[in-house]
Formats: structure tokens, C-alpha cells, sequence
């Protein structure tokens, strides 16, 4: 009688893999590994050959202009490894198109840390040195944040992030966002002037660190703040609302947000420092609040998303203090008994999510009364970090494209705001550039 065939299960009770599936396995992951040295060859060939005329040209006009092709500058590559960037000699546009030859021949990778002067290489920490460990990217995380106007982190933070979660979809993606991003973001410098002027209100042109720091010195002199964030919407409804402008012009501090603001910069000339709106703030707040003892009152939304938003913070920060609570909804007859439940609650910061112009009429007219040092507007932010509306992927955010995301999840509420509206700012500001008016 035949012995039955024993099978010996594998680890956790699974059974072996098949052979051929054991063959396969190493040279699956050998391709998954090459995938994004593969993409950049075949990308930068595919390039080469459609521009082929005019890399001809460029070159030829280059070296008729200078007496040579290209310019060769020294940067710092993998295993910190000195390399020549090209880029084409002279003073004519098309310059950067030389980098193709860097990524082909394997200096540059489409996408990876930013490449080192040699300079740079001396000062570097040794915290830092992980970079060495790929290729340096034409499009870094750090460079297409900032050009969008989200580089709140410092650059280190943001290559180590990069460093750790890179696959060679994420290599992809973060190559086809940097191309987005360049044209968003624009190329050219700009002035950055430390005000930015929409007819008649000042937004000031800050970073998200500075803006904390701010909040923070506010509350720590105890000193009544209004503060104010606007996207084109907001500066849209001031254009027509004499109240709401005339708040947003006493206001002690507005703040930018959005993309639309940075491309109305740019149809000024002008360049946005970052993109400092409240969503992103918040959670930044809520850390340097955990770590000084300042505390938040959360006013505003449906029933319980206040509460959910702030739980969600404690637990991202466990030494966050909320004074309070309240949705809003409520009467005009309770609005006394209310601004007594935020004034006894001892909160140093007031946050109202009632929707732009409402929460800042509301804080205008009861600012006096108010006990908070810091008051501010944040619209439907408690919704995002309660749960109970998505926000945008982060690569949708990278390229700007947040405010689609927003028309997808609310197209009846937001098709005005964005279909209409974005189109509305972008002339008025035109046509304020044509009036050279301030």
C-alpha cells in the first residue's frame, strides 16, 4: 500500500512556494529595483530623440556664441561622487535641456535629493549623509514643495522622508509631479516682497514657522490678535463685500492660501514664500501649543466634529490641551452664554469654523468681548481632521490641485467657488496688474 505524501507546511502554517515561483522571486525584485533607473533612460532617450532638432540647434547656436557646447559644473552625485551638470553654453533659453545627457548617462536621476555643491558637502551633518546613498534628482521632494509653496519642513526632514519610502512608483510619481509642479511653480525668480497687496488687503508673505512663532508671541504677551487666512475666494467676496474687505484690512495679520494665491502672485511678478494656509497649520499649532501649555478652544462645525478634531490631535499629541468645545450651531440669543463658555474656559487661541466671510464677521463683532489672545477663521478644517471629509492625497497637493479634489467631494457646494470663481480672481488680478494698482 502507497505511502500518502507528507507536506511539511512552512513557516505559520503556509505552504511552500513553488519552484518556479522561487526562481522567479529574485529576479522580480532585481526588476522592481531597476524599474526607476529603467524609467529614466527611457524617458530621457524618448526626449532626446523628439528634441533632437532643437538640442541640435541649441548647441550649435551655443557654441557659435561662446566657442563651446556646453557649460560643465561640478556638483556632488551618489556615494558622493563628483560629476559635471551640462547645461548648454551662452545666454539664450533652453539651457537646462542639457541635463538629458545627465540622466541618460546615470549623473541625474529624474527624481531624488537635490545634487550638492562641493561646498555644501563641508557643512553637511552627518545626519544627512543617507542622501549619498541614491542618485541626486533634476526634481527633489524638497525643491517641488517649495515651489508650490509647501515646504514647511526643512530639507533634510524631507529627503530623509524620501530616502525611506522610496519605491519606483513613488520615483515616478514624484518625476511626473516635478514637470506639473515646474509649470504651477513656475521657473523664473522673483521678487519676494514681504507684502503682497490684493485690492487694498495686505496678505503677508511669511513661512509656516514664522506664522507659528507669531501665534506664539501673540499669546505668550497676551496680546488681542485677529488673524485672517485667504484663498481666492475669500479675496472674490472682499472684492463685493465692503464689511468683509473692510475687516480683512484691520485685521492684525491675513495669511495665503491656496494656489490660486501663488499663481495671482505670479501674474504680479511676484513670488509667494509659502502657501500658509490654516489645514496645514493647524496640526503645526497644535504641536507647539502641546509643548508651551498653551491652550485651544474649537468653535464651530456639526455636532461632535469639533470634538472628534480634537481628539484626533490629542492623540497625535498627548499634552495638548483643548479648553473647549461647541458646534455651530446655536441662536443669536445664546451667542452671550457662548463667548462666557470660551472666556471661562481660559483658552489662549480661539479657532471658528463657521466658513468665510460668517466666522470673520463673527469674530470682528465680538472680538472685544473675547478673552482669547489669538483668534482666527479656519472654515471646514475640523471636518478634515475629524474624518468626515477626506482631504486630498499628498501628490494632489504637490502639483496644486488640491481645490479639484474639494469639486470631486462637494461638486454642487464648490462648483462656483472653483468652475467660476478661480477664473474671476486670476482676471481681477490681471486687470490690477494693468492698473499697476497696489
Amino acid at each position: 500500500m502507497a505511502k500518502a505524501k507528507t507536506t511539511i507546511p512552512g513557516p505559520l502554517g503556509q505552504r511552500p512556494k513553488p519552484a518556479y515561483i522561487r526562481v522567479l522571486l529574485p529576479w522580480l525584485f532585481l526588476i522592481r529595483a531597476a524599474l526607476p533607473r529603467l524609467f529614466d533612460v527611457l524617458t530621457s532617450l524618448l526626449l532626446i530623440i523628439l528634441l533632437l532638432p532643437l538640442l541640435l540647434l541649441r548647441g550649435l547656436l551655443a557654441y557659435l556664441q561662446t566657442g563651446q557646447v556646453f557649460d560643465r559644473h561640478i556638483q556632488i552625485g551618489l556615494l558622493q561622487q563628483e560629476f559635471e551638470r551640462l547645461s548648454f553654453a551662452g545666454s539664450l533659453s533652453g539651457k537646462q535641456l542639457a541635463v538629458l545627457l545627465n540622466i541618460l548617462r546615470g549623473d541625474l536621476a529624474w527624481a531624488g535629493p537635490r545634487a550638492l555643491e562641493p561646498e555644501e558637502l563641508l557643512s553637511l551633518p552627518a545626519s544627512a549623509l543617507f542622501r549619498f546613498g541614491v542618485k541626486p534628482g533634476v526634481v527633489s521632494p524638497h525643491t517641488l514643495r517649495k515651489k508650490i509653496g509647501l515646504a514647511y519642513d526643512d530639507e533634510q526632514s524631507t529627503d530623509h522622508e524620501f530616502y525611506y519610502s522610496a519605491t519606483a512608483k513613488g520615483h515616478i510619481g514624484l518625476s511626473l509631479r516635478g514637470a506639473v509642479g515646474s509649470v504651477l511653480g513656475g521657473s523664473e525668480p522673483r521678487p519676494t516682497p514681504p507684502l503682497l497687496h490684493f485690492w487694498g488687503i495686505d496678505i503677508v508673505n511669511t513661512s509656516m514657522t514664522e506664522a507659528i512663532d507669531w501665534i506664539e508671541q501673540r499669546v505668550q504677551q497676551k496680546q488681542k490678535s485677529l488673524l485672517a487666512f485667504v484663498n481666492p475666494d475669500c479675496l472674490n467676496m472682499a472684492y463685493t463685500q465692503t464689511n468683509y474687505h473692510s475687516i480683512l484690512q484691520i485685521a492684525d495679520r491675513v495669511l495665503p492660501d491656496g494656489i490660486g494665491i501663488n499663481i495671482g502672485c505670479r501674474l504680479l511678478n511676484q513670488s509667494l514664500l509659502a502657501n500658509v494656509n490654516g489645514t496645514d497649520l493647524f496640526p503645526r499649532l497644535c504641536e507647539r501649543a502641546a509643548q508651551n501649555g498653551h491652550s485651544l478652544f474649537l468653535l464651530g462645525g456639526l455636532a461632535g466634529v469639533a470634538e472628534l478634531a480634537a481628539k484626533a490631535m490629542q492623540q497625535r499629541y498627548p499634552e495638548l490641551l483643548i479648553a473647549g468645545l461647541q458646534d455651530g450651531y446655536f441662536t443669536h440669543e445664546q451667542e452671550s452664554q457662548i463667548i462666557d463658555t470660551i472666556n471661562n474656559s481660559g483658552a489662549d487661541i480661539l479657532l471658528v469654523g463657521f466658513g468665510a466671510p460668517k466666522q470673520e464677521l463673527w469674530l470682528a463683532k465680538y472680538r472685544e468681548q473675547l478673552q482669547p489672545a489669538v483668534c482666527f477663521g479656519v472654515g471646514g478644517l475640523f471636518d478634515y481632521y475629524s474624518g468626515r471629509i477626506p482631504r486630498a492625497p499628498v501628490w494632489m497637493r504637490e502639483i496644486g490641485l488640491e481645490w479639484s479634489w474639494r469639486l470631486i467631494q462637494e461638486p454642487s457646494r464648490m462648483w462656483r467657488r472653483y468652475i467660476i470663481g478661480n477664473p474671476l480672481f486670476l482676471y481681477r488680478v490681471w486687470l490690477q496688474r494693468q492698473q499697476g494698482a497696489k
